[in-house]
């Protein structure tokens, strides 16, 4: 089972486009957005999918993001996501709050464990569980996503 791994879309409509197109390029079953959505808009760019997002630091329009997202029929974490999907346990939640990024990277709990914010992606292990941040949709260089194959739990960072 492939699943689809981006972050910090920052409301960019255009870029976030051409993300979706390389998601159905790899035929993903389910997309985690790790937080920084940015507007409304970007919501509906994901009806392909059973969709999970968290938000970012720049997410002030909380009360809508929510909204815009239940409406779609997609999932709405709040800042902390956790699901089990092919398998495994994975959580997901936006890396400005450091401590409880890792502090959920050291329970040792989930398989994976995937984080936005810093607009660089980065792929490691800690014990049993991957950690990855797919980087960004929006100022990054080269803007990019993840792919995760959940059966063999690794990841491809991919540009657009």
């Amino acid at each position: 089972m492939l699943l689809g791994v981006l972050s910090d879309t920052h409301g960019q409509v255009e870029s976030t486009l051409q993300a979706t197109r390389l998601l159905e390029t790899f035929g993903v079953a389910a997309v985690i957005h790790c937080g920084d959505i940015g507007s409304t808009e970007i919501v509906r760019l994901f009806e392909n999918w059973p969709t999970h997002f968290v938000l970012g630091n720049v997410d002030a329009e909380a009360p809508r993001l929510e909204a815009a997202i239940r409406a779609a029929g997609q999932a709405f974490h709040g800042s902390f996501g956790s699901l089990e999907l092919g398998g495994r346990k994975i959580a997901f939640l936006h890396s400005h709050e450091a401590g409880r990024l890792r502090t959920t990277i050291d329970s040792g709990e989930w398989d994976l464990v995937c984080y936005g914010h810093t607009h660089v992606a980065e792929t490691h292990r800690q014990g049993r569980t991957l950690v990855l941040n797919p980087g960004a949709i929006h100022r990054a260089r080269p803007h990019s996503l993840a792919i995760v194959d959940l059966d063999a739990l690794e990841a491809t960072s991919v540009a657009l």
